[in-house]
């Protein structure tokens, strides 16, 4: 397989983004080559001028300018970084899983680099969590670059603050870690501070310990992280954990063991965090001198990722000449816990969840006395169907690891969706596949719609190369997959489609459609995951805002949830009225920017839980139309 990456750059290569930067950086670590690399400029380069620029790129990676003209028409629809495979079919987009591809090409290519591979950190899981739920993924892949890059542009502002991003950072260094079985590195750490503690004291003979060995200080201890995480690079003797320890530190409560230090940005282990973060840093640095001595956990961080063995070489490769900076040396920071917790890196980190007291009917009380209800719009067309007997079985839901029972209710969900969808879709018209999963929305439309261009977009690779395998079965041509999170999505459409997108991810599939001026079918779900919601703020029509609180709404999305089919039919009976609710909310709020939407219920109703679809148009290009007239027409 044969993979293309594009970066963009800004004008006659005098400054790489620091997006293009990190992943030139990560290819020349990885000695990848057999990729091509495409740098995108917007401006025409001279001979001269890219022949100044390719001394300083990776000389071992084939790299060349292109136009935007020149960018396939997948990626230009995707912000850069973005990686598209030999069919042209899958691009992977946005930094985070560019990188990891980078690293899973790397392997494929030749599965002895260990190093690479543990770049991908424990159960292979680093920066694997979207910007939108994972504030660790946003602050290195989105928050400390943008930062960088706006310090770049104006370095010499003398009232120019510690960006707060480098602060977090900061915070986050100064921390004890917990990594996956630690216990036998603390009890080690504890051995050699009592072992310190002896040789400093000498016996009452004046003879120092017979178990110290010449030279040895009390540094050994305050290093041991650092040759525990070198050990795993095999670039080090690897401290004896396995041998029994006395009894003195055996029994030893692991509660009562001393903390370990942050090492790398992740903890111990050099991972592809700290990929990220270095050339961000290196730059950051060279021009905040004033700053330095308020960062001493980052000037430590700096300077043992120089230590690790093919770092110093991809950084010259890349024209980061480390060594150039003369910082300070910072002092041996004892261990501090900031004012607030913070996760482990890389898990999906969810907002704090609000105690709920009592039912919704206060709440649903209230918004019927300001006039406020539910209201389903009629289904235009409930018995219409899929052919489904004549269809290819790859487009089949039971092609799938799914029970027939559940094959035949996604089948229900997609006629529901289709039907819409086939009804406002025009011929040369772009229709996008939101959250996608393995394709069964966007595969029965493109074989459904030849004479338009179907686009399927989700984050988990799995689902999409599994979509991709079922859509060459069929031999489909006017489909494209991307790999990667809503928001590195930039692309014109004209419907938005998506089933079952959960929580906050209805509002993101409605505010790319609305920014697009596309008509949208979504099927919400998983309505009390909108309270984990950093983008949005809830309510969000005018009339829900001044009669709810944030609080109020959010027992509406948690009781909306309660619609399964094990509960008793009253408890269903007020989910659904609270779905209805968080829908129309939805509804009214796009309703603002020009739309004319309609809450509606699939058919059957017991196809799914979750039945509600929101259909919504924008009124310039539907030209007032009611979208369940022009659908029973």
């Amino acid at each position: 397989r044969h993979s293309t990456s594009y970066k963009e750059t800004e004008g006659p290569y005098d400054h790489l983004p620091l997006h293009t930067s990190i992943v030139l950086f990560l290819l020349s670590y990885c000695e990848l080559n057999s990729v091509r690399v495409f740098l995108v400029c917007n401006t025409a380069v001279s001979t001269e001028a890219w022949r100044r620029r390719r001394t300083k790129l990776p000389q071992a990676v084939d790299v060349c300018c292109v136009s935007v003209e020149d960018v396939p028409p997948l990626v230009k629809g995707c912000r850069l970084p973005a990686a598209v495979d030999g069919t042209g079919q899958l691009c992977r987009a946005g930094l985070a899983v560019v990188l990891r591809h980078v690293i899973n090409k790397t392997m494929e290519d030749d599965p002895s680099k260990n190093n690479v591979l543990s770049l991908l950190g424990f159960k292979k899981t680093c920066l694997k969590a979207c910007a939108e739920v994972s504030k660790w993924t946003r602050l290195c892949e989105i928050d400390i670059p943008f930062a960088v890059e706006e310090h770049l542009q104006n370095p010499t502002n003398p009232n120019q603050q510690l960006p707060s991003a480098i602060t977090v950072l900061e915070r986050r260094l100064s921390e004890p870690v917990k990594v996956h079985n630690d216990d036998k590195i603390r009890r080690q750490k504890l051995k050699e501070q009592k072992q310190d503690k002896r040789n400093e004291f000498p016996t009452a003979l004046g003879e120092t310990n017979p178990e110290s060995k010449p030279g040895q200080s009390s540094e050994s201890s305050a290093e041991l992280e650092l040759r525990a995480a070198l050990a795993r690079l095999s670039v080090a003797a690897v401290p004896r954990l396995t041998s029994r320890e006395n009894s003195e530190i055996r029994k030893v409560k692991t509660a009562d063991l001393p903390p370990l230090e942050h090492v790398f940005a992740e903890g111990l282990y050099f991972t592809l965090t700290d990929v990220v973060l270095l050339p961000c840093i290196y730059h950051y640095l060279a021009h905040a001198a004033s700053v330095l001595p308020c960062l001493p956990h980052l000037l430590r961080w700096y300077s043992r990722v120089q230590q690790v063995p093919g770092v110093p070489r991809a950084a010259e490769d890349c024209g980061l000449n480390l060594s150039i900076l003369h910082l300070p040396t910072p002092n041996h920071p004892a261990p501090s816990v900031g004012d607030e917790p913070h996760p482990d890196p890389g898990q999906e980190e969810m907002s704090e969840q609000l105690p709920f007291v009592g039912g919704p009917r206060p709440t649903m009380t209230k918004l019927k006395e300001n006039g406020i209800e539910a209201v389903f719009t009629p289904h235009p067309c409930p018995a219409w169907t899929l052919p489904w007997d004549s269809l290819p079985e790859a487009i089949n839901p039971t092609e799938g690891k799914m029970s027939n029972v559940r094959a035949v209710r996604k089948m229900q969900q997609l006629n529901n969706l289709v039907a819409m969808v086939t009804k406002l879709a025009r011929p040369g018209y772009i229709v996008v596949d939101f959250c996608s999963g393995s394709g069964h929305v966007g595969i029965v439309l493109a074989h459904t719609l030849p004479h338009c261009q179907v686009v399927l977009i989700e984050n988990k690779e799995e689902s999409l190369v599994r979509a991709q395998r079922r859509s060459a079965q069929l031999g489909l041509k006017n489909i494209g997959f991307i790999q990667a999170n809503l928001d590195y999505f930039t692309g014109p459409f004209h419907i938005g489609v998506a089933l079952h997108a959960c929580g906050i991810a209805t509002d993101m599939v409605m505010e790319h459609c609305i920014q697009a001026q596309a008509a949208f079918v979504i099927s919400p779900c998983c309505y009390g995951f909108i309270q984990n919601a950093v983008k949005f703020t809830f309510p969000k029509s005018k009339k829900f805002k001044e009669t709810l609180t944030y609080k109020e709404h959010m027992i509406l999305c948690r009781f909306a949830d309660q619609t399964a089919v094990q509960l008793n039919p009253e408890r269903r009976l007020t989910g659904k009225r609270c779905m209805g609710l968080v829908d129309l909310d939805r509804s009214w709020a796009a309703e603002t920017h020009g739309y004319s939407v309609q809450v509606m219920t699939m058919e059957p109703e017991n196809c799914s839980p979750k039945n509600n679809m929101l259909v919504g148009r924008p009124l310039q290009r539907s030209e007032g139309e009611d979208i369940a007239s022009k659908l029973q027409a």
